[in-house]
C-alpha cells in the first residue's frame, strides 16, 4: 500500500513535493498519481497545485479524481498545499470557480487598494517571497518549527475563512491574512513548505507521521 499519495491532476509542482517528502522519510512509499484508486488506498494525501482555481477544478474533474481528494479529506490525514488549500473552500473570486465546499469560507484577490506598506511602499502582487508565518493554534505539524519561522509564498489569492476556529497560522502582506487551516484530519497552507527549507521540511516530515484521530 502507498503510504503517501501525492494527487496529480496536471497544476502543480508535484516533483518537488515528492523529492521533499522522500528526503524527511526515506522509508516511506511516495507516489505521485492521477488514479483515483491509488488516492482512495494510500495512507496520506497531498494535494498541490498552482495556477487558477477555475482550471484547477476543470482538471481534478475531468481526471475523475474530485471524489477521491473529497473522501480523502473526510477520512485521511491531509496536507494541502497552495491551490490544495483554496480549493477545499466554498468558492474563489478567481473566474468566480466553485471549490470542493468542505470548509466554509472563500478565496479572495489581494485588494490592490491596501496593497501599500505603513511606510508608503507599494507591494506587489503576486505575493512573491519569504514571509513569517505566525502560528495561531497548536497543531503537531507545527511541531519543532519556532513561532514566526519564514516560509517560501507565491500567491495572489487567499482564504477568506467564514468560522475562525479553523485559522493555524497567519502572515503579513502588509495586512494579516489567513495562511493556514486546520480541521480534523485537515492541514493545509498557502506557502510552500517544499521550498521553505528547514521550516518547510519539519512540516512536511511531522505531516509523514501524524495520526490525528489516535
Amino acid at each position: 500500500m502507498t503510504d503517501i499519495a501525492i494527487v496529480d491532476y496536471g497544476m502543480g509542482n508535484l516533483r518537488s513535493v515528492q523529492k521533499a517528502l522522500e528526503h524527511v522519510v526515506p522509508t516511506a512509499s511516495v507516489v505521485v498519481t492521477n488514479d483515483p484508486s491509488v488516492v482512495q488506498k494510500a495512507k496520506r494525501i497531498v494535494v498541490p497545485g498552482q495556477g487558477a482555481m477555475r482550471n484547477c477544478m476543470r482538471e481534478l474533474e475531468s481526471r475523475g479524481l474530485r471524489e477521491a481528494v473529497i473522501d480523502a479529506a473526510i477520512h485521511k490525514p491531509f496536507l494541502g498545499i497552495c491551490i490544495g488549500l483554496q480549493m477545499l473552500f466554498e468558492k474563489s473570486e478567481e473566474g468566480d470557480a466553485e471549490g470542493l465546499n468542505i470548509l466554509p469560507g472563500r478565496v479572495i484577490h489581494f485588494p490592490a487598494s491596501a496593497m501599500v506598506t505603513s511606510s508608503g511602499q507599494k507591494l506587489k502582487v503576486p505575493h512573491m517571497g519569504w514571509n513569517q508565518v505566525h502560528q495561531t493554534q497548536e497543531h503537531p505539524l507545527w511541531e519543532g518549527i519556532p513561532e514566526d519561522a519564514r516560509f517560501y509564498f507565491v500567491h495572489s489569492y487567499y482564504v477568506e475563512v467564514a468560522d475562525s476556529t479553523l485559522i493555524a497560522a497567519q502572515s503579513n502582506y502588509p495586512f494579516s491574512f489567513t495562511c493556514a487551516v486546520a480541521k480534523d484530519n485537515i492541514f493545509a497552507v498557502q506557502f510552500h513548505p517544499e521550498k521553505s527549507q528547514h521550516a518547510g521540511l519539519t512540516l512536511l516530515r511531522n505531516f509523514a507521521s501524524w495520526t490525528p484521530y489516535s
